[in-house]
C-alpha cells in the first residue's frame, strides 16, 4: 500500500480531482485487472485506449484514475489526475512505488537492431563469474541472481520492469543488465530509470511495423542515450555510420568500441574457425569460443563495459575465454556419422542474416554445401521479406523457404513476399515449404557429408504462432531428431 501522493513523486500533473493523500494497492494499467483500492492509469495503446475503460476501473474498485483527458462522468470518493502523457506518469509511478529500485544498483541498458540479448546476457555472465550478484533483463529470460523466469517481451512495462528491479534489490543485486527496445524507449517504459551506462549495437532494417520510418526507428534509438545522466557512460558502436548518431546529444561520458574504425575499444581478429575466435583487444589477445564477426564486435562491447564498470582488463580477458554461445544464438551440433553441422540461429532481420550467412560462408572451404531454412514472421514488418529473401539465396547454396511465426497472417503469402526478392539467377537455388518442421526435415535430406544446415529466424524460441495459438517447436531439438534419424 503506498499514499498516492508519493507515488505521483515527479510526474507532471495538470489538474487534480479529489484527494491525493489517498492510500493505494497497486498500479493497474489494464482495467481487467484493477481490484479494490487499485489506481488505475489509462493509457492510449496501438490497439485499445485505456480512457474506454475508466468507468469499468472504478467500477471494479479503483481509488484514482491517471489519464490524459478526464472522464465526462467525475465519481464521487475517486481522484481523477489528468496528465499530459500517461505512459510518463506510469514510469514514474512505478518507479516511486517501488522505492527507484535502479538507484539502487548499476544498471545498464543494451539496444541496438542485433546483438541486445547476446551482449546483456555475457555481461549477466561475466560479472556473475567475476563473483557479483547480478540481474538480466533479456528477450529470452529474466534472471535474478541464480533464479530464471521466461521472459514475455524483450522490453517489459515499467511496473513489471521495476518489479523485477526490487526483487532485485532485495536479493542483494548489485549490477543488473537490460535489453532496451525501441518499442520500450517508445513506449517510455525505461523512462524514470536510473542507468549507469548505455550500449549501441547496430542499427538496421526492423520494426518499420511500428515505426513510420528508419529515421524514426534510429531516433527513439538515440532517445535513450539523451536521457542518460551525466554519471553514465554510453558506449557505441564506431563501425556502424549510426553510432556517432547515438552520442550527438548526450550528457553522459562518450566511448566508442570497433574492429575497423580508430576506437577506445578496439579489436581485430586474428583467427574465426568453427571453434572460436581469436582476438587482440587493446592489444591484448584473447580466445574465445564464440564465433564470427558479429560475436567479435560483442566480445568488443562487453570488454569495454567491463571495464567501464570497474573490472581489471585481465579478469575480464580470462572469463571472456571461458564463455560460451547464448541460447538460440549460433548454436551449433555437428551429427555423429555424416558430420553435418546444424545452427540455430535468432537471424530474423537482413542484417543479422547476412551477418551470420556471411560469418559462415567465411569460415567454410566452399566444397561443403550450406542450405539455410528460413522465413519471416506474420503480423510484423512486410518490408523486410524480400531483402530476407534476396539475401538468403545469394549467399546459400540451397534455401528452403518456409514459416516463422505465422500469426494470423497466411504463411503462404508470407513466403510468397519473401521470394520476391530473389534475384532470376538464384530461383533454382530455392524451395518451398510451407511446414517448418517439414522444412527443417528436407534440409537434412538435402544435405549430405560435411554439409552445413543454417536454421534462422527463431532461435531460443521453443514455440510457433499460428492463428493466435502457440505450440510447442524447438528448431534446435527438431534438427538434431532429424540428423539421428537420417543417420540410422
Amino acid at each position: 500500500m503506498k499514499v498516492l501522493k508519493d507515488i505521483l513523486y515527479r510526474v507532471a500533473m495538470e489538474a487534480v480531482t479529489g484527494n491525493t493523500a489517498v492510500t493505494v494497492n497497486r498500479i493497474q494499467f489494464d482495467s481487467r485487472k484493477v481490484e479494490l483500492n487499485d489506481v488505475f492509469v489509462a493509457i492510449h495503446g496501438s490497439v485499445a485506449d485505456g480512457h474506454q475503460y475508466i468507468k469499468k476501473a472504478v467500477d471494479q474498485g479503483a481509488l484514482a484514475v491517471v489519464c490524459e483527458e478526464l472522464p465526462k462522468e467525475i465519481i464521487n470518493g475517486v481522484t481523477y489526475v489528468q496528465v499530459e502523457n500517461s505512459q510518463v506518469a506510469l514510469a514514474y509511478m512505478a518507479a516511486n512505488y517501488f522505492d527507484n529500485p535502479s538507484e539502487k544498483m548499476q544498471l545498464v541498458g543494451v539496444t541496438g537492431t542485433n546483438g541486445k540479448t547476446t551482449i546483456a546476457t555475457l555481461l549477466y555472465e561475466l560479472f556473475s563469474k567475476a563473483g557479483f550478484k547480478v540481474g538480466l533483463i533479456s528477450t529470452v529470460n529474466v534472471k535474478i541472481g541464480e533464479a530464471s523466469y521466461d521472459a514475455v517481451r524483450t522490453t517489459p512495462d515499467s511496473v513489471t520492469i521495476n518489479s523485477y528491479l526490487k526483487q532485485m534489490n532485495d536479493a542483494g543485486v548489485e549490477f543488473c543488465f537490460m535489453e532496451v527496445s525501441s518499442h520500450g524507449i517508445a513506449q517510455h517504459r525505461t523512462t524514470a530509470l536510473q542507468f549507469k551506462g548505455g550500449i549501441f549495437t547496430n542499427l538496421s532494417h526492423d520494426h518499420l511495423d511500428y515505426h513510420k520510418d528508419f529515421k524514426e526507428y534510429r531516433d527513439v534509438k538515440k532517445r535513450f542515450f539523451d536521457e542518460l545522466p551525466t554519471s553514465a557512460f554510453a558506449l557505441t558502436n564506431a563501425d556502424d555510420k549510426n553510432g556517432p548518431v547515438m552520442l550527438q546529444n548526450t550528457k553522459a561520458q562518450k566511448y566508442t568500441y570497433a574492429l575497423k574504425s580508430y576506437a577506445d575499444y578496439q579489436a581485430q581478429i586474428l583467427e574465426n574457425n568453427f571453434t572460436g575466435l581469436l582476438l587482440k583487444l587493446n592489444d591484448q589477445e584473447v580466445w574465445t569460443k564464440l564465433i564470427g564477426t558479429f560475436n567479435a564486435y560483442n566480445v568488443t562491447a562487453i570488454y569495454a563495459a567491463a571495464e567501464l564498470l570497474g573490472l581489471q582488463p585481465i579478469e575480464t580477458l580470462k572469463i571472456i575465454s571461458s564463455l560460451t554461445s547464448v541460447n538460440g544464438r549460433f548454436q551449433y551440433l555437428i551429427s555423429e556419422k555424416q558430420k553435418i553441422t546444424a545452427i540455430v540461429d535468432y537471424a530474423h532481420t537482413p542484417d543479422a542474416l547476412k551477418n551470420v550467412l556471411e560469418t559462415i560462408n567465411a569460415i567454410r572451404t566452399k566444397n561443403e554445401k550450406l542450405i539455410t531454412v528460413v522465413g519471416c514472421g506474420g503480423d510484423r514488418d512486410k518490408t523486410k521479406r524480400p531483402k530476407m529473401g534476396h539475401i538468403a539465396s545469394a549467399l546459400s547454396t540451397d534455401v528452403v523457404f518456409t514459416s516463422d511465426n505465422p500469426r494470423t497472417e497466411n504463411p503462404d503469402k508470407i513466403i510468397e513476399d519473401v521470394e520476391a526478392g530473389v534475384e532470376p539467377q538464384n530461383f533454382k537455388k530455392t524451395l518451398s515449404v510451407t511446414s517448418r518442421k517439414q522444412a527443417i526435415k528436407t534440409a537434412c535430406q538435402m544435405a549430405g557429408e560435411g554439409d552445413i544446415i543454417l536454421i534462422a529466424g527463431k532461435g531460443h524460441e521453443t514455440y510457433q504462432e499460428i492463428n493466435g495459438e502457440r505450440s510447442d517447436f524447438d528448431d534446435l531439438k527438431i534438427v538434431k531428431d532429424f540428423l539421428k534419424q537420417l543417420e540410422k
